[in-house]
């Protein structure tokens, strides 16, 4: 009879251990998340960001992301260097400056690729019907931006340069107020500014587009030290933006009623513009050409102390993509 009774006493402790996790989890508190910082912007270029963290997507990578708001990419960055975000949504115009600068920056996706966000929308009644009337006139631009790149890169497309117009630097809430108060007689802006802008003009609204000379690559930035002390949080983050271009490509209308309501602009206004942009998680050699392409308009115009053609690949970490969407990557090493 003992026997039996030391029997059922083990049989009770096994049970009671194996409940004893199962309790635990039950009353337990669930794993904290990491939390991070992304430095982002109000524009359709964020849409993978706000969709994943619409979706959940970020959450179900385990971390907690914060998003912080900036009127533009340059912004964004500035705030990623100064420690105050851990990673930035930016385009590559502040990311070649940010690099002639010395600053260890990593890009560590690219997340939007357009050639037709960026243009220059002039008034008719100030004389301008066609690029080349841009001579002698009045243009608005946001220093250090892809605009500021764009706007020499179309005026070189039409024999023209800087020294042949009036630029104006200005910031980019200035834009629309400043052409609509005639104080410029044309901007270089981008969505969702420019189509605004345009529906302000209406019939006064003329539009130079150039999809030959310039393709904008907008993307996921971070600095080198946290990216080489966080590689798992990286390739977290790149595995939530890579569902989040899945959910874009296969529900369209929802996503841009997610992007509408977290940008607080109207929803036809973000599918008007919709379609002038490519939203992919990858990285190819096409952002290298651009960042050096960009850097030669930075040496001529004295933009930059520097001489010397920096290494941009040594600024790109694929390893985190590669783990994730190893098809997305395409660059010589």
């Amino acid at each position: 009879m003992w026997k039996l009774t030391l029997v059922l006493c083990g049989v009770l402790t096994l049970l009671g251990c194996e409940k004893a996790p199962g309790a635990a989890g039950t009353t337990g508190a669930a794993p904290a998340r990491q939390k991070i910082t992304l430095a982002l912007v109000p524009q359709p270029q964020s849409t993978l960001v706000q969709v994943a963290l619409e979706k959940g997507f970020f959450s179900d990578e385990g971390l907690d992301v914060q998003p912080l708001m900036h009127s533009n990419g340059k912004l964004a960055l500035q705030a990623t260097v100064e420690g105050k975000a851990d990673f930035a949504t930016v385009a590559e115009t502040p990311i070649m400056f940010s690099v002639l600068r010395g600053e260890r920056i990593f890009v560590v996706a690219n997340i939007e690729t357009s050639t037709a966000n960026d243009a220059v929308v002039a008034r008719l009644d100030a004389g301008i019907a066609k690029p080349s009337d841009l001579k002698g006139k009045r243009i608005g631009f946001m220093p250090g931006t892809t605009i500021d790149f764009f706007l020499d890169s179309l005026l070189t497309a039409q024999g023209l340069t800087r020294q042949d117009i009036t630029a104006v630097a200005l910031k980019s809430n200035e834009l629309q107020d400043a052409l609509l108060a005639k104080k410029v007689d044309a901007v270089a802006a981008w969505n969702y500014p420019l189509t605004q802008i345009k529906r302000r003009l209406g019939a006064q609204a003329v539009t130079f587009y150039d999809r030959q000379i310039y393709t904008e690559h907008f993307n996921i930035a971070a600095m080198q030290d946290f990216v080489q002390n966080n590689r798992q949080t990286v390739a977290a983050v790149l595995r939530a933006l890579v569902r989040a271009e899945d959910f874009v490509a296969s529900h369209a209308d929802e996503a841009q009623g997610i992007v509408a309501q977290a940008t607080k602009v109207e929803k036809d206004l973000v599918t008007e513009v919709w379609g002038a942009m490519n939203y992919q998680v990858r990285l190819d050699q096409n952002l290298t050409i651009t960042l050096e392409d960009e850097t030669r308009w930075a040496m001529k115009n004295k933009l930059t102390e520097q001489t010397v053609m920096p290494n941009y690949v040594s600024h790109i970490y694929v390893d985190g993509l590669k783990a994730v969407k190893p098809g997305a990557v395409r660059m010589d090493r």
